[in-house]
């Protein structure tokens, strides 16, 4: 997708660490977040204060199980959301990928700061 729009930038690196390719991504209006890790909110509060633009969205992908796979995915996308809000998002919808994901949520956010 990329190849054919130029104006989508894909990052194969560590995402913990967003100073390490702060040179070559602009400031954005949308982040997709699709990280599967348990601090993924925290990761997309990191990247957003360094590349999203104020009012920008953010499209995060929750994969219960990554966060915590011992509390109900309910349980664990709540968290991820109260999370974020507290990182200056404010949640515009989210869906469940049921049934083509088990315990799998979309969340559309929208950047505050």
């Amino acid at each position: 997708m990329a190849a054919k729009r130029t104006n989508v930038i894909p990052i194969v690196d560590d995402a913990r660490s967003p100073l390490r390719y702060r040179m070559l991504v602009p400031m954005c209006d949308v982040i997709f977040a699709d990280i599967a890790q348990p601090d993924q909110a925290r990761i997309v509060a990191l990247n957003a204060r360094h590349f999203l633009k104020k009012d920008g969205a953010a499209l995060i992908s929750i994969k219960a199980n990554c966060v915590d796979s011992t509390s109900p995915p309910e349980q664990v996308f709540a968290s991820e959301v109260q999370k974020l809000r507290t990182s200056g998002f404010k949640p515009r919808k989210q869906i469940t990928l049921e049934p083509f994901e088990r315990d799998h949520a979309l969340l559309v956010a929208k950047y505050m700061q």
